[in-house]
């Protein structure tokens, strides 16, 4: 789990531990609750999924390039990691 300190001013602060006690949450668990709720509609948006996949095309695209890249250098064969086997050596 990771920490994220977020400054509020007074007037947020103070809403947010109001309804939190009125509520019976932890102040954590209703801003840690708001976050989700608003990353589901932001990841529900249409053109967020747009930029995303932009994004994902983008990202494949330059990783296909490192991999020519790599292959140029190298060979083909740093595509695939190297198998190696460890076999029981036999007592005489």
């Amino acid at each position: 789990m990771k920490t994220l300190a977020v400054r509020l001013d007074d007037e947020l602060h103070a809403r947010i531990g109001m309804l939190s006690k009125l509520s019976g949450m932890t102040v954590t668990d209703t801003i840690r609750t708001a976050i989700e709720k608003h990353l589901d509609t932001l990841a529900n948006d249409p053109a967020i999924t747009a930029k995303a996949e932009e994004l994902r095309a983008e990202i494949e695209k330059d990783a296909e390039l490192q991999r020519q890249a790599l292959s140029a250098l190298f060979g083909s064969s740093t595509t695939q990691a190297p198998k190696t086997t460890r076999g029981r050596g036999t007592k005489g």
